[in-house]
Order: C-alpha cells, then structure tokens, then sequence
C-alpha cells in the first residue's frame, strides 16, 4: 500500500488543523492505521492509532483530548484531527499501516509509511 499524507501548514497556538493520508489499493480496510510525528532534533512518537473499523482507537497521553484519529474505508483515507494545537505539537506528521491486528499499543512498528506533512504551531 502507498500512502500519501496532505494537510500539514502553518497554525496558531491554540488553532485546528485536519491532515489526512491517502492510502492505495482496495485492501485499505485490512490495515490497522497510525499517525507518527518526529519533531526536530527528536525521535519519532506514536500519536495516535485506529483499527480496520474505526471502532477502537488509541492516542499518547499529550494528545488526549485534543487530536482525533478517523477513517473513511469508503475512501481509503484516514484523518487526524488536531484541536488546541501547542508549539510543542510542531513536527512532521507520518501516517502509517500495519497488516497486524490492531491491539491498541503504542508499540508497534508499521510496514508501510507515508512521507510526512508538516504541522508547524506557532507561539
């Protein structure tokens, strides 16, 4: 599967944001999706993560609350919604998808990555 994230701009502190990632290829439904960001000179995290139906997901503590992960099987694009951005949610934004049976971890190491959209949160 090929994956292509869009939606990644310039926001205020404070703001909304909306990105979403394309996936190719009929068998979007059987992967179990995830969001990752890497944030200059940091390592790459887990942001949040959904099952094949959308059912069941999962978020790291900083998001909670704020960030909502969806998907449209329909459209082979799943999305992340991003409220009460921080300067500290200033990263690239990867979407990912693993064959695995989603479990909720955060651990987990996804077999196909997109290439990242840049979320910048300004002060």
């Amino acid at each position: 599967v090929q994956l292509q994230a869009s939606g990644g701009g310039l926001v205020q502190a404070g703001g909304s944001l909306r990105i979403s990632c394309a996936a190719s290829g009929r068998t979007f439904r059987n992967y179990s999706m995830y969001w990752f960001r890497q944030a200059p000179g940091k390592e790459r995290e887990f942001v949040a993560g959904i099952n094949w139906s959308g059912g069941s997901s999962s978020y790291v503590d900083s998001v909670k609350g704020r960030f909502t992960i969806s998907r449209d099987n329909a459209k082979n694009t799943v999305y992340l919604r991003m409220n009460s951005l921080k300067p500290e949610d200033t990263a690239v934004y990867y979407c990912a998808a693993d064959r695995a049976s989603y479990t909720g971890s955060s651990k987990v190491l996804p077999d196909y990555w997109g290439q990242g959209t840049l979320v910048t949160v300004s002060s």
